[in-house]
Protein backbone atom coordinates (compact mmCIF):
# COMPACT_ATOMS: atom_id res chain seq x y z
CA UNK A 1 0.00 0.00 0.00
CA UNK A 2 2.45 2.54 1.07
CA UNK A 3 6.22 2.03 -0.41
CA UNK A 4 9.16 4.60 0.29
CA UNK A 5 12.85 4.40 -0.99
CA UNK A 6 15.46 6.66 -0.10
CA UNK A 7 12.98 9.94 0.68
CA UNK A 8 14.92 12.94 1.45
CA UNK A 9 13.71 16.74 1.60
CA UNK A 10 16.72 19.78 1.66
CA UNK A 11 15.48 23.09 2.18
CA UNK A 12 17.62 25.99 0.78
CA UNK A 13 17.39 28.89 3.94
CA UNK A 14 19.32 32.29 3.83
CA UNK A 15 22.06 32.50 5.94
CA UNK A 16 21.59 35.91 7.70
CA UNK A 17 23.50 37.43 10.92
CA UNK A 18 21.11 39.01 13.39
CA UNK A 19 20.19 42.78 13.97
CA UNK A 20 20.50 45.70 11.60
CA UNK A 21 24.46 45.06 10.17
CA UNK A 22 23.24 41.76 9.14
CA UNK A 23 20.24 42.37 7.37
CA UNK A 24 21.96 45.30 5.65
CA UNK A 25 24.19 42.60 4.56
CA UNK A 26 22.31 40.34 3.59
CA UNK A 27 20.08 42.72 0.97
CA UNK A 28 24.08 43.65 -0.69
CA UNK A 29 25.18 39.89 -0.30
CA UNK A 30 22.54 36.40 0.01
CA UNK A 31 24.31 33.67 1.32
CA UNK A 32 22.16 30.45 1.85
CA UNK A 33 22.80 27.01 3.23
CA UNK A 34 20.87 23.96 2.89
CA UNK A 35 19.07 22.15 6.04
CA UNK A 36 17.72 18.55 5.59
CA UNK A 37 14.83 18.00 7.02
CA UNK A 38 14.41 14.21 5.96
CA UNK A 39 17.17 11.79 4.79
CA UNK A 40 17.27 8.97 2.97
CA UNK A 41 13.93 7.19 4.47
CA UNK A 42 12.61 4.10 2.94
CA UNK A 43 10.04 1.85 4.51
CA UNK A 44 6.61 -0.29 3.69
CA UNK A 45 3.38 -0.35 5.19
CA UNK A 46 0.98 -3.60 3.52
CA UNK A 47 -2.54 -2.79 3.41
CA UNK A 48 -4.36 -2.34 6.32
CA UNK A 49 -1.36 -2.17 8.71
CA UNK A 50 -1.32 0.38 11.51
CA UNK A 51 2.24 1.88 12.57
CA UNK A 52 3.30 4.45 14.76
CA UNK A 53 5.54 7.04 13.20
CA UNK A 54 7.74 8.59 16.26
CA UNK A 55 10.10 11.27 16.50
CA UNK A 56 10.85 14.51 18.78
CA UNK A 57 10.35 17.62 17.63
CA UNK A 58 11.83 18.73 14.31
CA UNK A 59 12.90 15.16 13.53
CA UNK A 60 10.84 15.31 10.48
CA UNK A 61 7.41 13.07 11.08
CA UNK A 62 5.37 16.07 9.75
CA UNK A 63 7.87 16.69 6.57
CA UNK A 64 7.43 13.43 5.77
CA UNK A 65 3.69 13.33 6.36
CA UNK A 66 3.66 16.08 3.83
CA UNK A 67 5.34 14.64 1.10
CA UNK A 68 3.64 11.39 1.31
CA UNK A 69 0.16 13.44 0.91
CA UNK A 70 1.65 15.17 -2.13
CA UNK A 71 1.91 18.44 -0.05
CA UNK A 72 5.86 18.61 -0.52
CA UNK A 73 7.75 17.75 -3.11
CA UNK A 74 10.53 15.81 -2.17
CA UNK A 75 14.23 16.19 -2.86
CA UNK A 76 14.79 12.95 -3.84
CA UNK A 77 13.66 9.26 -3.39
CA UNK A 78 10.66 7.63 -4.62
CA UNK A 79 7.18 6.99 -3.06
CA UNK A 80 4.16 4.94 -4.07
CA UNK A 81 1.03 4.95 -2.18
CA UNK A 82 -1.78 2.79 -3.96
CA UNK A 83 -0.55 3.00 -7.02
CA UNK A 84 0.32 6.58 -7.33
CA UNK A 85 3.00 8.86 -6.64
CA UNK A 86 1.95 11.48 -4.37
CA UNK A 87 3.55 14.52 -5.76
CA UNK A 88 1.33 14.45 -9.29
CA UNK A 89 -1.67 14.91 -6.76
CA UNK A 90 -4.09 12.75 -9.14
CA UNK A 91 -7.56 13.40 -8.20
CA UNK A 92 -7.85 9.16 -7.70
CA UNK A 93 -5.25 9.66 -5.51
CA UNK A 94 -6.40 12.45 -3.10
CA UNK A 95 -9.72 10.28 -3.22
CA UNK A 96 -8.08 7.09 -1.65
CA UNK A 97 -6.11 9.29 1.11
CA UNK A 98 -6.72 11.59 4.25
CA UNK A 99 -5.06 13.43 6.46
CA UNK A 100 -5.96 15.05 9.82
CA UNK A 101 -3.43 17.57 11.55
CA UNK A 102 -4.15 18.10 15.34
CA UNK A 103 -2.79 21.57 15.29
CA UNK A 104 -4.77 22.36 11.86
CA UNK A 105 -8.32 22.39 11.45
CA UNK A 106 -10.69 22.28 8.13
CA UNK A 107 -14.10 22.78 9.67
CA UNK A 108 -15.29 26.19 9.24
CA UNK A 109 -14.74 28.19 12.40
CA UNK A 110 -18.53 30.06 12.61
CA UNK A 111 -20.38 27.20 10.88
CA UNK A 112 -21.82 23.93 12.40
CA UNK A 113 -19.90 20.54 11.18
CA UNK A 114 -22.68 19.27 8.86
CA UNK A 115 -22.32 22.42 6.93
CA UNK A 116 -18.73 21.71 6.18
CA UNK A 117 -19.64 18.06 6.07
CA UNK A 118 -21.88 19.06 2.87
CA UNK A 119 -18.95 20.64 1.39
CA UNK A 120 -16.92 17.93 1.70
CA UNK A 121 -19.47 15.80 0.33
CA UNK A 122 -19.76 17.61 -2.83
CA UNK A 123 -15.96 18.46 -3.24
CA UNK A 124 -15.67 14.16 -3.73
CA UNK A 125 -18.92 13.55 -5.35
CA UNK A 126 -20.19 11.77 -2.64
CA UNK A 127 -24.80 11.61 -3.39
CA UNK A 128 -27.03 13.17 -0.76
CA UNK A 129 -27.99 9.43 0.23
CA UNK A 130 -24.75 7.72 0.96
CA UNK A 131 -23.31 11.28 2.53
CA UNK A 132 -26.36 11.15 5.30
CA UNK A 133 -25.53 7.10 5.12
CA UNK A 134 -21.99 7.74 6.22
CA UNK A 135 -22.48 10.90 8.29
CA UNK A 136 -25.11 8.61 10.26
CA UNK A 137 -22.86 6.12 10.69
CA UNK A 138 -19.87 7.76 11.81
CA UNK A 139 -20.98 9.99 14.23
CA UNK A 140 -22.35 7.05 16.21
CA UNK A 141 -19.07 5.75 16.24
CA UNK A 142 -17.80 9.02 17.20
CA UNK A 143 -20.79 9.96 19.70
CA UNK A 144 -21.66 13.02 17.99
CA UNK A 145 -25.09 13.75 17.89
CA UNK A 146 -26.37 17.71 18.40
CA UNK A 147 -23.14 18.99 18.54
CA UNK A 148 -22.85 18.49 14.46
CA UNK A 149 -25.30 21.07 14.26
CA UNK A 150 -23.85 23.98 16.83
CA UNK A 151 -20.78 26.31 15.58
CA UNK A 152 -17.40 24.91 15.72
CA UNK A 153 -16.46 28.09 17.56
CA UNK A 154 -18.99 26.61 20.67
CA UNK A 155 -17.64 23.42 20.72
CA UNK A 156 -14.85 21.37 22.66
CA UNK A 157 -11.78 20.83 21.84
CA UNK A 158 -12.58 16.96 22.07
CA UNK A 159 -15.64 17.46 20.08
CA UNK A 160 -14.19 19.63 17.54
CA UNK A 161 -11.80 16.80 16.84
CA UNK A 162 -14.04 14.24 16.71
CA UNK A 163 -16.13 16.27 14.18
CA UNK A 164 -12.52 17.00 11.96
CA UNK A 165 -12.12 12.83 12.52
CA UNK A 166 -15.56 12.51 10.48
CA UNK A 167 -14.52 15.05 8.10
CA UNK A 168 -11.79 13.46 7.19
CA UNK A 169 -13.36 9.87 6.64
CA UNK A 170 -16.79 11.05 4.85
CA UNK A 171 -15.62 9.94 1.59
CA UNK A 172 -13.79 6.48 2.92
CA UNK A 173 -10.64 6.64 2.71
CA UNK A 174 -8.02 3.76 2.28
CA UNK A 175 -5.03 5.24 3.66
CA UNK A 176 -4.85 7.77 7.05
CA UNK A 177 -1.97 9.71 7.66
CA UNK A 178 -2.49 11.39 11.48
CA UNK A 179 -0.31 13.83 12.53
CA UNK A 180 -1.45 14.14 16.29
CA UNK A 181 -5.08 13.49 16.17
CA UNK A 182 -5.42 13.58 19.85
CA UNK A 183 -3.24 16.68 20.37
CA UNK A 184 -4.25 18.76 23.36
CA UNK A 185 -6.91 16.29 24.34
CA UNK A 186 -7.79 14.84 27.99
CA UNK A 187 -7.67 11.48 29.09
CA UNK A 188 -11.60 10.49 28.21
CA UNK A 189 -11.27 12.49 24.59
CA UNK A 190 -7.62 10.81 23.68
CA UNK A 191 -9.61 6.98 24.60
CA UNK A 192 -12.56 7.45 22.71
CA UNK A 193 -10.84 9.23 19.52
CA UNK A 194 -8.23 5.51 19.91
CA UNK A 195 -11.23 3.63 20.45
CA UNK A 196 -12.92 5.20 17.31
CA UNK A 197 -9.49 4.37 15.41
CA UNK A 198 -9.11 1.04 16.03
CA UNK A 199 -13.13 0.51 15.48
CA UNK A 200 -12.50 1.80 12.03
CA UNK A 201 -9.21 0.01 11.09
CA UNK A 202 -11.13 -3.03 12.08
CA UNK A 203 -14.42 -2.03 10.03
CA UNK A 204 -12.74 -0.46 6.96
CA UNK A 205 -9.26 -2.00 6.50
CA UNK A 206 -7.31 0.77 6.00
CA UNK A 207 -3.76 1.30 6.24
CA UNK A 208 -3.04 4.03 9.09
CA UNK A 209 0.28 5.89 10.04
CA UNK A 210 -0.01 7.79 13.34
CA UNK A 211 2.55 10.33 14.82
CA UNK A 212 2.05 11.58 18.27
CA UNK A 213 3.66 12.37 21.37
CA UNK A 214 1.03 10.52 23.71
CA UNK A 215 2.90 6.95 23.67
CA UNK A 216 -0.55 5.49 24.93
CA UNK A 217 -1.44 6.53 21.62
CA UNK A 218 1.11 4.44 20.14
CA UNK A 219 0.91 1.32 22.73
CA UNK A 220 -2.94 0.95 21.99
CA UNK A 221 -2.77 1.28 18.43
CA UNK A 222 -0.11 0.09 16.64
CA UNK A 223 1.94 -2.82 16.90
CA UNK A 224 5.18 -1.83 14.26
CA UNK A 225 6.59 1.66 15.25
CA UNK A 226 9.06 3.93 12.82
CA UNK A 227 11.69 6.10 14.87
CA UNK A 228 13.14 8.87 13.33
CA UNK A 229 15.81 11.40 14.62
CA UNK A 230 17.35 14.41 12.93
CA UNK A 231 15.68 13.29 9.37
CA UNK A 232 17.41 9.41 9.95
CA UNK A 233 15.04 6.52 9.76
CA UNK A 234 16.79 4.44 12.75
CA UNK A 235 14.37 1.78 13.59
CA UNK A 236 11.36 0.01 11.83
CA UNK A 237 9.79 -2.80 14.08
CA UNK A 238 7.70 -4.35 16.84
CA UNK A 239 7.18 -1.96 19.48
CA UNK A 240 6.92 -5.13 22.08
CA UNK A 241 10.42 -6.41 20.50
CA UNK A 242 12.10 -2.17 20.70
CA UNK A 243 10.68 -2.58 24.42
CA UNK A 244 12.56 -5.70 25.51
CA UNK A 245 15.77 -4.43 23.77
CA UNK A 246 15.89 -1.27 25.33
CA UNK A 247 15.16 -2.99 28.71
CA UNK A 248 16.76 -6.16 29.16
CA UNK A 249 15.67 -5.61 32.76
CA UNK A 250 12.37 -6.18 35.19
CA UNK A 251 11.85 -3.62 38.07
CA UNK A 252 11.37 -5.27 41.33
CA UNK A 253 9.98 -2.88 44.24
CA UNK A 254 9.84 -4.53 47.64
CA UNK A 255 8.55 -3.08 50.72
CA UNK A 256 10.55 -4.67 53.90
CA UNK A 257 9.29 -5.42 57.66
CA UNK A 258 12.42 -4.33 58.75
CA UNK A 259 15.52 -2.32 57.11
CA UNK A 260 18.30 -4.69 55.54
CA UNK A 261 22.14 -3.96 54.60
CA UNK A 262 22.63 -3.97 51.11
CA UNK A 263 25.33 -6.87 50.89
CA UNK A 264 21.93 -8.90 51.43
CA UNK A 265 20.81 -8.39 48.28
CA UNK A 266 23.82 -9.66 46.62
CA UNK A 267 23.23 -12.49 44.27
CA UNK A 268 19.65 -11.34 43.59
CA UNK A 269 20.14 -8.85 40.45
CA UNK A 270 21.23 -5.56 40.47
CA UNK A 271 20.50 -3.44 43.47
CA UNK A 272 18.89 0.06 42.38
CA UNK A 273 18.29 1.88 45.48
CA UNK A 274 17.52 1.15 49.02
CA UNK A 275 15.69 3.79 51.34
CA UNK A 276 15.07 2.44 54.55
CA UNK A 277 12.26 -0.74 54.13
CA UNK A 278 12.22 0.01 50.01
CA UNK A 279 14.24 -1.85 48.04
CA UNK A 280 14.35 -1.48 44.30
CA UNK A 281 16.16 -3.74 42.29
CA UNK A 282 16.75 -4.58 38.24
CA UNK A 283 16.48 -8.72 37.07
CA UNK A 284 16.98 -10.25 34.48
CA UNK A 285 13.67 -11.32 32.92
CA UNK A 286 14.99 -14.87 33.01
CA UNK A 287 16.03 -14.69 36.44
CA UNK A 288 13.30 -12.97 37.42
CA UNK A 289 11.40 -16.11 38.65
CA UNK A 290 14.09 -17.40 40.85
CA UNK A 291 14.95 -14.18 42.14
CA UNK A 292 11.64 -13.61 43.76
CA UNK A 293 11.24 -16.69 45.13
CA UNK A 294 14.47 -16.13 47.05
CA UNK A 295 13.51 -12.81 47.90
CA UNK A 296 10.41 -13.87 49.44
CA UNK A 297 12.00 -16.67 51.66
CA UNK A 298 14.80 -14.17 52.66
CA UNK A 299 12.85 -11.41 53.78
CA UNK A 300 9.97 -10.50 55.70
CA UNK A 301 8.20 -9.20 52.60
CA UNK A 302 5.03 -6.89 52.94
CA UNK A 303 4.33 -5.42 49.32
CA UNK A 304 6.11 -6.64 46.12
CA UNK A 305 6.05 -5.48 42.64
CA UNK A 306 6.97 -6.53 39.21
CA UNK A 307 7.25 -3.72 36.41
CA UNK A 308 8.84 -3.17 32.76
CA UNK A 309 10.16 0.75 32.49
CA UNK A 310 7.40 2.76 31.32
CA UNK A 311 7.95 2.71 27.34
CA UNK A 312 7.45 6.63 27.07
CA UNK A 313 10.83 6.82 28.90
CA UNK A 314 12.38 4.21 27.10
CA UNK A 315 11.12 6.29 23.87
CA UNK A 316 12.59 9.92 25.56
CA UNK A 317 16.03 8.01 26.38
CA UNK A 318 16.34 6.43 23.05
CA UNK A 319 15.81 9.76 21.24
CA UNK A 320 18.09 11.79 23.88
CA UNK A 321 20.66 9.09 22.18
CA UNK A 322 19.40 9.31 18.49
CA UNK A 323 20.68 5.55 18.21
CA UNK A 324 19.79 2.01 19.15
Amino acid sequence: MITVEQLSKIYRVADKQPGLAGTLQHFVRRRHRDVSAVRDVSFTIAPGEMVGFLGANGAGKTTTLKMLCGLIYPSSGRVVIAGYQPQQRHPDFLRRITLVMGQKQQLLWDLPPMDSLRVNAAVYGISDRDANRRIAELSDLLELGEELTRPVRKLSLGQRMKAELLAALLHQPEVLFLDEPTLGLDVNAQGKVRQFLADYNRRTGATVLLTSHYMADITALCPRVLLIHQGHLFHDGPLDRLASRLAPERHVRLELDEPVVAEAFAGLGRLDSLHDREVNLRVKPQELTAVVAQLLERFAVRDLEVNDPPIDQLIGDLFRQGRL
